[in-house]
């Protein structure tokens, strides 16, 4: 999708890349003119103690032979390669010696340092230029010639002779000129080089960024439509992006999951509770037409009370899940002794179980400790062994229920097993962990179907599993728990 400038500039990455080229830019520049008047500087103080130490040499010489000397001296320095500016002039500012042909006006006229750097030409300079454009006489002289336009910089040192006249020693500043000059191309190249490199990168990385958010943005679109089957796109390269996108389609998978088990228990509500309601509102009918005894009245609202008991445990049972697979619990989680859990469940169940005429076995030795809630374990385990005594009593033997805990790989196994008929289906036994299903040979035992669905959804609230594995014969149920570390 093509965007315009206004529009690129509107978002964070593009303004933080302008706002570091901005930055950078400004540092670059300021770093450059540091070092390049640094660096002038630097060399303007050499080009000084050159001068003076040539001056101190002419001064010795002047001392030596007086102005003949001085004159011979400056002629052949004038003349060696790479020579500083030499010049002797009269009090009226004529040019006697040197290697310097003109001067700007006014250079010569204060003793001292000069000021600014002034322009000069070299002695020759100006001949040979009107020669190569054939407008001079070569017979001509030009003793007090203004520099020109292809004159020269330099600085210089004019010192009065005790005769009035004037030397001037100086030094040419085309070599700091031209670090300046190298400096600041140098910056221009640095300038364009990072301003096309921020435009390459933009290009190639900024776009492709821009696109990906373009993706994650329509994706974001159509689930926020109501499409939640859709996920955020995710490219492999394992960056912000891939983990970010990662993480919301994990979030969108556990909201669609939510979302699946809330359907679920409207469809199982609409469904499952549907008969118990019909046969209530019945009994009450039938109770209130035509003339009954007393005890008939009683009898009728006895059984619409456990009715609406069973009802009522239903709802809970479902409230208790939806809580539970949401990830929520009001009770805190802490130490479980699970031995002294499954005592307490045996030792609740065991009148049921002798009733029955079923023998329920504990091998429970040891130390078993998990982190989780107890009363939540002890509801599952109770649905699970109240499973197992209706369940076992078809079997062909004597019916036994086994709760035996053991320990293995870091984990702890809660079993429950009976010898009864079992449930030898695969797709049963993973079936019948889902709200309200009860298989055909169950329907004939008392229950809503919430039994193992409630053990499930704590399992998976104490992070565990619970498993459904074959018996030989019979079914046995396990719960497997995470350790505690200090055990």
């Amino acid at each position: 999708m093509a965007l315009s400038v206004p529009a690129i500039m509107k978002t964070t990455a593009a303004r933080l890349s302008a706002l570091y080229f901005l930055l950078f830019a400004l540092c670059a520049v300021l770093l450059v003119f540091y070092m390049t008047s640094l660096s002038a500087s630097m060399l303007t103080g050499q080009t000084q103690d050159t001068i003076n130490d040539e001056v101190a040499g002419l001064a010795s010489a002047y001392k030596r032979g007086g102005l003949p000397v001085l004159v011979r001296v400056v002629e052949n320095r004038s003349r060696q390669p790479g020579a500083n500016l030499y010049l002797i002039a009269d009090a009226n500012g004529q040019i006697l010696t040197g290697n310097v042909q003109s001067l700007e006006p006014g250079v010569i006229d204060t003793e001292g340092w000069t000021t600014e750097p002034f322009s000069y030409q070299r002695f020759g300079e100006g001949e040979l230029d009107r020669l190569r454009s054939g407008t001079a006489d070569p017979n001509e002289t030009q003793p007090g010639q203004t520099a020109g336009e292809k004159g020269h910089n330099a600085i210089a040192l004019v010192l009065r002779l005790p005769n009035q006249m004037i030397m001037l020693v100086g030094r040419d500043l085309g070599e700091p000129e031209r670090f300046r000059a190298v400096i600041r191309r140098a910056l221009m190249l640095a300038l364009g080089m990072m301003g096309l490199g921020g435009l390459l990168i933009w290009f190639f990385v900024g776009r492709a960024a821009l696109k990906r958010i373009d993706g994650v943005s329509q994706a974001s679109r159509r689930i926020m439509g109501g499409d939640l089957s859709g996920r955020l796109p995710v490219t492999g390269a394992g960056d912000e992006f891939d983990r970010l996108s990662e993480n919301l389609n994990a979030m969108l998978a556990r909201i669609a999951t939510l979302n699946e088990g809330l359907k679920q228990v409207s469809d199982n509500i609409a469904h499952d509770l549907k008969t118990p309601l019909t046969r209530l509102r019945n009994r009450a009918e039938a109770t209130l037409s035509g003339k009954h005894k007393t005890s008939d009245y009683r009898q009728a609202l006895e059984g619409t009370i456990a009715e609406s008991d069973q009802l009522i445990k239903t709802f809970n049972a479902i409230l208790m899940i939806s809580r539970l697979e949401a990830g929520y619990s009001s009770e805190n989680t802490n130490r479980v002794d699970l031995v002294a859990a499954v005592r307490d469940v045996v030792e609740l169940y065991e009148p049921v179980a002798e009733e029955a005429g079923v023998s329920l076995e504990a091998a429970v030795g040891g130390a078993f400790v998990v982190n989780g809630n107890r009363e939540l374990i002890g509801q599952a385990l109770s649905n699970i062994v109240d499973n197992a005594i209706k369940y076992s009593t078809d079997s062909t033997s004597q019916p036994t229920v086994h709760v035996m805990l053991q320990r293995t790989q870091g984990e702890i196994r809660l079993s429950v097993a009976d010898n009864g008929q079992g449930i030898p289906d695969d797709a049963d036994r993973a079936r019948v962990t889902e709200r309200f299903v009860r298989l055909e040979k169950s329907r004939s035992q008392p229950g809503s179907g919430l039994g193992l669905s409630l053990a499930k959804a704590v399992m998976t609230f104490h992070s565990g599993r619970l498993d459904l594995l074959p018996g030989n014969p019979g079914l046995s149920v396990v719960m497997s728990f995470r350790a505690r570390e200090d055990h």
